[in-house]
């Protein structure tokens, strides 16, 4: 009698259209439509577009405008403290003026939109959610918080006098930046940032220097 060969099992297909489009890139390419135009402002078509998606392929990659637009600013601000990890410096004055000489020409690039992709989320979100302007007022609170504890240890290190208040100083140079954020966006010059970098600095508060002992005068004979 012949045996009868099994029949092979059917082969599992994965479930739903495989995506079609690279995350990652499409990604970026809201970055820089959220970048330009910030959150309201910004419509789905101007979305799609850019991403080169249709409207059900971005609701299923990145579920709505709002969760698209928190993964791309999280995105930018993970690229920022890549590019610039100032607290590596050697005293704090040295890491706060790199992080601020490094806004000048960031904000100023001609390679994507001028001014701070967080600057604008603060800006445009005001008819968000709660859920996203939360997620949002986090992100800014971590960035001023990792500014401020750079500060505190250079108080404590004794680069700067032991009354400084770190929490007042980090706000104002955090402030600095968004001002800067504004006049990139007004078409300010690289050179007129640096110059706003070079002013700034210039309130970095100095220890008092030590008064050494007059020298006895000897007597003449």
């Amino acid at each position: 009698m012949k045996k009868v060969p099994p029949v092979p099992a059917p082969v599992r297909r994965p479930r739903g259209r495989p995506r079609s489009f690279d995350r990652e890139q499409a990604l970026d390419q809201a970055m820089e439509v959220f970048w330009e135009k910030g959150f309201e402002a910004a419509s789905l078509a101007d979305l799609t577009r850019a991403m080169k998606i249709n409207a059900p392929s971005l609701y299923a990659a990145f579920g709505d405008k709002e969760r698209l637009f928190l993964e791309a600013v999280e995105r930018y601000t993970s690229r920022r403290g890549e590019s610039c990890d100032y607290c590596h410096e050697a005293t704090a004055k040295e890491a706060v003026e790199t992080l601020l000489t490094y806004m000048a020409e960031e904000l100023s690039s001609s390679s994507h939109p001028r001014g701070c992709l967080m600057m604008m989320a603060a800006t445009t979100t005001a008819g968000a959610s709660p859920q996203l302007q939360a997620a949002l007022a986090k992100l800014r609170s971590l960035s001023r918080a990792k500014l401020k504890e750079r500060i505190a240890r250079g108080v404590a290190a004794g680069e700067l006098p032991a009354d400084t208040d770190a929490t007042a100083l980090a706000n104002f140079y955090g402030t600095i930046i968004t001002g800067m954020s504004v006049m990139a966006r007004d078409g300010a010059s690289r050179k007129a940032l640096l110059a706003t970098v070079e002013a700034a600095m210039r309130g970095w508060p100095e220890k008092a220097k030590e008064k050494r002992p007059a020298r006895d005068k000897v007597a003449a004979d």
